[in-house]
């Protein structure tokens, strides 16, 4: 589907955020989560930094205390590739109370073929699974806040997705490609925002889902998922050529902001308003035909509840 824009959003109209509680997955330094986190703990919103790290988390948090003063800040430690530590996560966010806003930004990109201690594929299990199921845990506190959002972080690479990722999710691939397997992990997150916020209507439950993506960003995604670090050698290399031709990551940041804060209805789909969607104010945007097929989001749910043993309200 063409791209369909309303008018561009700006960092400026981010409502006072005092008494909000947000959690935000994937918070490292310099990264997507990080800067959402950031403008959210600016605006007096209770942040949440979750991550698979508490030396990350840590220095995440050191960074934001030095821009913001007297930030309301916690950590909750969780590996989104690991469902027993998402449960284990779940079980200690319960002391946090109800949660307002939840992004799922998190998220692994292009890593070679790797299977899990739950015995998925650690792309789908990062991207999709694992926020699956944290969503699903945290449903009572989402429900408890009595206007909760769920945001998403999806990709323009959805739109390279050829099909669904609606096959036996533990069964190994007759052949792995990282992008291709990425796309669809990407898919996926809109498969999901569709069917979380379908639902959540029928039930009348008081949550609305959203979906966003950054662009082209210059976080270290591309080159952590390829060498499994950022820098050093040909990392270096390939995470300066990204950000040579990139926008920079606080502006990735804002399509995420814009769900989470603007009055818009569920389902809707944010990302920069610039050329291709690469960059540039974020605005609504659409999605492919393919994320919008109410067959493969039910599907998806049902292989999704399977494979993780959570069911939602």
């Amino acid at each position: 589907m063409t791209s369909a824009h309303t008018d561009a959003w700006r960092l400026e109209d981010i409502p006072d955020q005092a008494g909000r509680t947000v959690l935000v997955t994937g918070t490292t330094v310099g990264g997507l989560g990080h800067h959402t986190a950031l403008e959210l703990a600016r605006r007096g919103a209770r942040v949440i930094l979750a991550g698979r790290r508490t030396e990350r988390l840590s220095e995440t948090e050191k960074t934001i205390r030095e821009e913001v003063a007297d930030p309301e800040l916690d950590q909750l430690v969780v590996d989104l590739a690991d469902q027993g530590s998402i449960r284990r996560a779940a079980l200690e966010a319960e002391s946090f109370g109800p949660i307002d806003v939840l992004v799922n930004n998190a998220g692994v990109m292009g890593t070679p073929y790797q299977r899990t201690v739950d015995g998925l594929e650690l792309q789908m299990a990062t991207n999709h699974f694992g926020p699956f199921l944290l969503t699903g845990l945290l449903m009572p506190q989402l429900v408890a806040s009595e206007a909760a959002t769920v945001v998403t972080v999806s990709s323009l690479m959805h739109r390279v997705a050829r099909s669904a990722p609606l096959d036996d999710p533990r069964q190994p691939p007759g052949r792995y490609a990282r992008w291709p397997t990425y796309s669809r992990s990407k898919l996926a997150n809109l498969l999901f925002t569709h069917e979380l916020d379908r639902r959540a209507r029928r039930a009348e439950l008081p949550v609305k889902a959203l979906a966003a993506h950054p662009g082209f960003a210059g976080t270290h995604l591309a080159a952590n998922g390829q060498y499994g670090r950022s820098s050093g050698g040909i990392a270096s290399i390939l995470d300066a050529g990204v950000r040579a031709v990139s926008q920079p990551a606080h502006m990735g940041a804002w399509p995420t902001l814009m769900a989470a804060t603007a009055d818009l209805p569920g389902s809707t789909y944010c990302g920069p308003s610039g050329w291709a969607e690469q960059r540039g104010l974020p605005a609504v945007v659409r999605s492919t035909k393919l994320s919008h097929d109410e067959g493969a989001q039910r599907r998806l749910w049902e292989i999704s509840e399977d494979t993780t043993g959570v069911r939602y309200p």
